[in-house]
């Protein structure tokens, strides 16, 4: 019997992917565990293995295609001594190629029902502010909960105003008309759509360059953030003198491999991320995640770090930081930074995470407050080390100073707490033989 290939679900939120390489061809033989396409995510390139041993009999996605939705059928294999075509012939018909506007929230168009059936089946109320009802349909409500976005806020195109999942594909791109929020000083405002945005500009002045996965979901993510966290920021200098010095002494004693080079070079961005994981260890209350019912206090600090590539970032996760030296931090950061910006790291490396740190210091940055990446309820942006005049014991000197701001979730993190948790970092950093004991 055929064995369909189903487009596999490489993260617990992927809901697409692009089909970017067939390894195998049609008549090719295969046994489980061969590699026999590469998926690409928003933030990776997956392998794809075989799971039984037959014949690739037809292939129903090319590849270069893009946003295949997950457990769409990609290939048929013929089974260990079937026949490879009468397992084709058997093949299910190949989907039709959507428009581009169109994406997996398509509104299935219902088949008649008792009318009795429909408001609890298809289309369930929501209250909104005002106290009124909003009707959506089951995927609308699940597609929204997903993106973080308030369905009472999303003007329906759906029989009788009813919101559909094609108008939370709108919200999600921008493209929609949203209400605003009950209470807003600004009632009736919406945002503007695309064709609105671009009538605003001279025909010919600007190249549309359309959005890729990656900057979707990071555009979807960011603004669920800010809609949905209640930020605050904590701002404070840090004298980064002994660390610059310390960093100089272990690198010039590093041991070297047998090429004469050094085994590891430690950076100042893997101290903050030893100092972030042991402040997060003295400041236990702070290691948390908020969830609507409970607090997820973590027994282990890991440090998302962001990290940017062609195209956006990706934040991979030091596992168990407090717990590894500065060379081991250093070398898995090295790796995970390579393999980032080959679209190389496995779902499992940067997902999850108890807090981020975002470095633009290279970039010449003084100081910036960074975006909480949900569903972490902290964020650490770090500026550029530089030397500034401070004054100590009623005098004037230079020193190596480094501004941070700590992004804080302030229903899992009060005021107090995050004050106490960059107190924390501040001592770790500015005393670094502290990290080593």
């Amino acid at each position: 019997m055929p064995v369909n290939i189903l487009m596999p679900a490489l993260s617990p939120t992927m809901e697409k992917g692009n089909l970017a390489k067939w390894l195998k061809k049609e008549g090719d033989k295969v046994k489980a565990g061969d590699v026999i396409a590469e998926i690409e995510t928003d933030k990776a390139t997956m392998e794809v293995e075989a799971v039984d041993e037959g014949t690739i009999a037809k292939i129903m996605v090319p590849e270069g295609t893009a946003d295949v939705p997950v457990n769409q059928v990609i290939a048929v294999l013929a089974e260990e001594g079937e026949d490879a075509s009468a397992a084709a012939k058997a093949a299910p018909p190949a989907p039709k190629p959507q428009a581009a506007s169109t994406t997996k929230a398509e509104e299935p168009k219902a088949a008649p029902a008792p009318v009795q059936a429909a408001p609890a089946a298809a289309f369930a109320p929501v209250t909104n502010g005002s106290g009124g009802r909003v009707f959506s349909s089951p995927l609308a409500r699940r597609l929204a909960k997903d993106a973080g976005i308030d369905l009472s806020r999303v003007s329906g195109s759906g029989p009788h105003g009813r919101v559909i999942a094609r108008d939370i594909e709108a919200a999600r791109s921008g493209g929609a008309q949203m209400r605003a929020p009950s209470g807003s000083v600004m009632p009736g405002v919406s945002a503007p759509g695309d064709d609105q945005i671009r009538a605003m500009y001279e025909d010919g002045s600007f190249d549309s360059v359309p959005h890729d996965s990656m900057r979707k979901t990071i555009a979807r993510r960011l603004l669920e953030s800010k809609l949905t966290i209640p930020h605050f920021y904590l701002t404070t200098d840090c004298d980064i003198g002994s660390l610059l010095r310390a960093r100089e002494e272990i690198n010039a004693s590093a041991p070297q491999d047998k090429d004469g080079k050094p085994v590891f070079k430690l950076s100042v961005n893997d101290f903050i991320i030893k100092a972030m994981a042991l402040a997060l260890q003295k400041i236990p209350d702070a290691n948390v995640t908020w969830t609507e019912s409970a607090m997820l206090k973590h027994r282990h600090s890991d440090i998302g770090v962001a990290v940017a590539i062609p195209g956006g970032l990706v934040t991979p996760v030091i596992r168990h930081a407090e717990g590894k030296s500065l060379s081991a931090i250093s070398n898995e950061m090295k790796d995970y930074a390579a393999r980032a910006k080959a679209k190389k790291l496995k779902p499992n490396e940067f997902q999850g995470g108890t807090t981020a740190i975002s470095n633009l210091g290279m970039y010449g940055v003084k100081d910036f407050a960074a975006v909480i990446n949900p569903p972490q309820a902290t964020i650490l942006a770090v500026g550029a080390g530089e030397k500034r005049a401070v004054v100590r014991g009623g005098e004037i000197v230079v020193a190596d100073v480094m501004t941070v701001t700590l992004s804080c979730d302030h229903r899992a993190v009060d005021g107090a707490l995050g004050a106490q948790l960059l107190a924390a970092f501040k001592t770790m950093i500015e005393k670094p033989l502290s990290m080593m004991a």
